[in-house]
């Protein structure tokens, strides 16, 4: 679920996100469209008016094209399959075997082809001793069904956080969740294999910006991290982040979904909210390698900290989404200033 921080920052988002929500429809037509080209992986919208907080992205590998989401809060159990040549849904999947669902923000797909659902939202952050990870088989075939998935309890060994992110490592199938904080979040590692028969202790390996969905590239090598109003790609090396890039993200209202296309020669970012569109991103050179989009210069060291209201680091590869997003920007601020004049 979309949350702000407290404090100045807090204010200062919720007056642009409240802004930005008058403004953007007027600039409706310079979005992306639907694919009309019968391929995959493009642009596209999701069609499903179940789908109205889609919060996170798994680029299916059993099903080309498709891509697994589901809504962050008073859903249910529910995942969905969506194509992407034509935005709509396919399967609608239902979990057994798990408790009631509170604040559903992540899915990744490990190297075993299980799905990994991340139910590990705590939008008062910190009052929840526990979050889960919901896990199940891809299903072979797409159509509604209901299936068994295991519950994971996870815990922090510093403590409850809020977070949004969780990613499974392609490679190793080590599972890693980034919290989400307005001073700055942190990487978690879990252990080698999770347990249904204990809690799972999430330790810091990292220290990350304010995120809200993250992904490994198909090699991992890479792991994006996303935000509101940026992106980041890190080298990942023996399970620590190396040095950083920035990656040409979209301009979304509600940016809170990014993951790789299956054969890494693209990054699909996601919003919530009715109607919610998808952009496709390439990825430098379009390989597999998933070396990260764009042609921003990196820090050559992981980011620290990060303004949930910042816009990031400028990028070359984001031209036309830059001209996009500050054009909606100085629309959104004039329509803000407008409204303000009428209401006194």
């Amino acid at each position: 679920m979309r949350s702000y921080p407290t404090g100045p920052a807090g204010r200062a988002a919720a007056t642009l996100a409240a802004a930005l929500a008058v403004a953007l429809p007027l600039f409706a037509g310079a979005g992306p469209a639907v694919a009309d080209d019968g391929r995959p992986d493009r642009d596209f919208t999701i069609e499903d008016p179940r789908i109205t907080e889609s919060s996170g992205l798994a680029a299916s590998r059993a099903h080309p094209g498709v891509y697994w989401t589901h809504n962050d809060s008073d859903d249910g159990p529910y995942v969905y399959a969506v194509d992407s040549r034509t935005g709509k849904t396919l399967a609608t999947i239902t979990m057994r075997g798990v408790g009631e669902p509170r604040d559903v923000e992540g899915i990744s797909i490990g190297p075993d082809g299980d799905l990994y659902v991340g139910d590990i939202g705590d939008n008062l952050d910190g009052t929840w001793d526990h979050v889960w990870i919901y896990r199940f088989p891809e299903p072979k075939t797409l159509r509604d069904a209901t299936v068994t998935a295991v519950q994971y309890d996870v815990t922090y060994a510093d403590g409850a956080r809020n977070a949004e992110a969780l990613m499974v490592h392609p490679k190793t199938g080590r599972v890693y969740i980034a919290s989400k904080n307005e001073d700055g979040g942190g990487l978690y590692e879990g252990p080698a294999k999770l347990t249904a028969d204990n809690p799972n202790v999430f330790r810091r390996v990292g220290e990350v910006p304010w995120v809200t969905d993250g992904a490994f590239s198909p090699d991992g090598t890479r792991l994006v991290l996303r935000s509101y109003f940026s992106a980041r790609a890190y080298a990942f090396e023996k399970g620590r982040l190396r040095e950083d890039r920035s990656v040409a993200a979209p301009f979304q209202r509600q940016a809170e979904s990014v993951t790789y296309t299956a054969d890494g020669s693209a990054l699909m970012f996601g919003s919530e909210g009715a109607g919610s569109e998808v952009v496709r991103v390439e990825t430098e050179g379009g390989s597999g390698s998933g070396s990260g989009s764009g042609s921003g210069e990196g820090s050559g060291s992981p980011s620290k900290g990060g303004d949930p209201g910042s816009a990031g680091d400028a990028d070359e590869g984001g031209g036309g989404n830059a001209t996009l997003g500050a054009a909606v920007l100085v629309g959104a601020v004039a329509v803000w200033f407008a409204l303000k004049r009428r209401r006194r």
